[in-house]
């Protein structure tokens, strides 16, 4: 089987296992895609590169858009001034527009805010109105940044290793080790990385 959006290699974590044969190689695959994934929800968001997409927005003013992890610069931002659905206005980055924050292509985080500038403004329509701006970009991350690829790598020995703890406890000749429901080396590698939301 083939991993799918992993946050480490097969090779990562069966070196930290130091596995040499391959005999569990589909089940480190699936705890590797299932750590993934766990790290998707825990963060609230992916550190893998999509498909160019077009995903419609509302802009949180007239001057700012905020998005989902924008991984490139190359991206298409449209509006749709008048409502009727079909977003005829081209945006220029540079002029009409900017990203930010600025530094993220040197510190190798995403694109998260459009701003308007050059005397621009995004238009404005509230729920249940349709969203007036579309973007079109590749989202999510670049590279998967080393502290999510070391979190996968644990989380992904702890998956494995769950197929071998009936209830959530390891034994060991005379003693038994419960498993925690949070690593806490994975809750502080992770931390930096989260999203949080406002209710």
């Amino acid at each position: 089987m083939a991993i799918t959006n992993g946050y480490c290699t097969l090779a990562e974590v069966k070196s930290a296992l130091r596995l040499t044969d391959n005999v569990d190689d589909g089940l480190i695959e699936k705890a590797i895609e299932g750590a993934s994934r766990r790290i998707d929800g825990v963060t609230g968001r992916w550190f893998y590169k999509t498909a160019q997409t077009a995903v419609s927005q509302y802009p949180v003013d007239s001057y700012n858009v905020s998005v989902s992890d924008m991984a490139t610069t190359s991206i298409t931002v449209k509006t749709d001034d008048d409502g009727d659905g079909t977003f005829e206005n081209t945006w220029t980055q540079g002029t009409d527009y900017q990203l930010e924050p600025l530094d993220a292509g040197l510190n190798g985080r995403p694109y998260r805010r459009i701003v308007a500038i050059g005397g621009k403004t995004f238009p404005l329509q509230y729920n249940p109105d349709p969203a007036l701006v579309q973007v079109t970009a590749q989202w999510g991350w670049n590279a998967v940044p080393d502290d999510v690829r070391e979190a996968a790598v644990l989380l992904s020995i702890r998956g494995f290793a769950r197929y071998n703890a009936a209830l959530g406890v390891v034994g060991f000749a005379d003693m038994a080790i419960q498993v925690r429901a949070v690593d806490p080396d994975v809750r502080d590698l992770l931390s930096p990385y989260r999203i949080i939301g406002v209710a």
